[in-house]
């Protein structure tokens, strides 16, 4: 057997657990500057929440379109057009106050929001794929819960890191220098990367052996709207679709307004709510790599269905426990720890919902989860003016409760997925 991070498979998954790393760096890095750039730029609450909303659209639209690219082109071509379009958005978020005046800045803000959204829609339906190609069915749980592991700990250094350079360099620079890095990331998978195994030079045929020659789910990149269409009207598509809906209106809350929440409503001062700001993400990524582990224990024990279900069908009902123990915690720092745990708990799921993409999808494993996650991020559509327009009215608690319903039924819409059944 290779040794893991010597395989070539491994170094592949390097790279995209680097991309999603960075990935949640740039998405996170404007909801802590929104501290600085609201009495820097006059802009209210309201406009950051529209900041935000213009991402989660461009990110949300971009979904679906993002896997058919991905499979239309190739993850090797993919990854790098998208992460230079990334790199852009940031740096135009940096610079778009030298440039504008007025309401012109915050158009230009718009802009680059939505565009870092629509750049960053393909890199996990796109991920799903590149999993499926190069790790065996067996593996696929506990590569997601990695990988989403690798998204949480960008989540986590990203408040401490840019409320830091913030205090020394202005948001602006924070903001530029905190993404800068991903040129590297970029450059080394445009060099070193393939869309498939047996397109690698490094690959051995002894790796070949271990992964395995699962036809079922090589990339459809001749994918005709016909198989779109029967894609997207599968009823296990369209239900997984709505559960990750409901279960992101929770991830939104935790990954975007925690911050705030810990400066507005629990008095923290800016330094203190960034470091505290990352125990949830912290906890976030715990909980996703535990998820991986444990669901691929499940797996071989209880079957495909109940394998991806027991998890989501215990943890999303304990998320929204702990939400309503956040809202009635009157100690600030025992707040903190059950956002902290419900965090992790929401992340314990990720694996049972992209493992379920890959076993339902096949060939079209990046257009079922470009679906699945389009669903998720309505979720964030729908969640981010309700909680945007309850903060600014200091009612946290109403957006709390409004998280416990969506956690509920997120994980009663699992009874009716069925991971044993694959489109068409």
């Amino acid at each position: 057997m290779s040794v893991p991070f010597l395989a070539v498979r491994w170094r592949i998954f390097a790279f995209l657990f680097g991309f999603g790393f960075v990935a949640y760096v740039q998405q996170k890095s404007i909801t802590v500057a929104a501290d600085r750039i609201m009495p820097d730029l006059h802009l209210s609450q309201l406009q950051i929440g529209l900041l935000e909303q213009a991402f989660v659209v461009g990110y949300a639209l971009f979904q679906l379109p993002g896997g058919i690219f991905g499979q239309r082109v190739g993850a090797r071509r993919a990854f790098t057009i998208i992460g230079l379009l990334a790199f852009a958005a940031m740096a135009a978020t940096a610079i778009a106050p030298e440039l504008f005046s007025g309401e012109g800045i915050f158009l230009a803000l718009l802009g680059a929001q939505l565009l870092l959204g629509v750049s960053q829609g393909a890199i996990f339906p796109v991920s799903a794929g590149v999993f499926g190609a190069w790790f065996p069915p067996r593996r696929w749980a506990f590569v997601q819960g990695l990988q989403t592991m690798g998204l949480q700990l960008g989540a986590a250094v990203t408040p401490p890191a840019v409320a830091a350079l913030m205090l020394s360099l202005g948001w602006q620079r924070a903001l530029f220098w905190i993404s800068a890095p991903v040129l590297v990331l970029i450059g080394g998978w445009a060099w070193y990367a393939r869309n498939t195994p047996r397109e690698h030079p490094d690959i051995s045929a002894r790796e070949l052996g271990e992964i395995g020659d699962h036809r079922a789910t090589a990339v459809d990149s001749s994918i005709s709207f016909a198989r779109l269409w029967s894609v997207l009207g599968d009823r296990n598509v369209f239900v997984i679709a709505i559960s990750y809906l409901c279960m992101n209106y929770v991830f939104y809350l935790l990954s975007n307004w925690v911050f705030l929440y810990l400066v507005q409503e629990r008095h923290f001062s800016v330094l203190e709510s960034g470091w505290l700001a990352t125990a949830p993400p912290l906890a976030a990524a715990l909980g996703a790599g535990l998820g991986g582990i444990l669901t691929n224990a499940l797996l071989p024990r209880f079957g495909t269905r109940w394998g991806y279900r027991i998890v989501p069908l215990v943890a999303l009902p304990l998320a929204g426990l702990l939400l309503l123990s956040t809202v009635h915690a009157a100690n600030a720092y025992v707040a903190v720890a059950t956002l902290a745990a419900c965090y992790l708990a929401v992340e314990l799921t990720e694996a049972s919902y992209w493992g379920t993409a890959m076993a339902i999808g096949g060939g079209d494993t990046m257009a079922v989860s470009g679906f699945m996650n389009t669903g998720g991020n309505l979720g964030g559509i729908v969640g981010i003016p309700i909680v945007a327009y309850l903060s600014g009215h200091d009612d946290w608690n109403a957006a709390f409760y409004v998280g416990v319903g969506f956690a509920l039924l997120s994980g009663l819409a699992w009874l009716s997925i069925d991971a044993d059944r694959p489109v068409g």
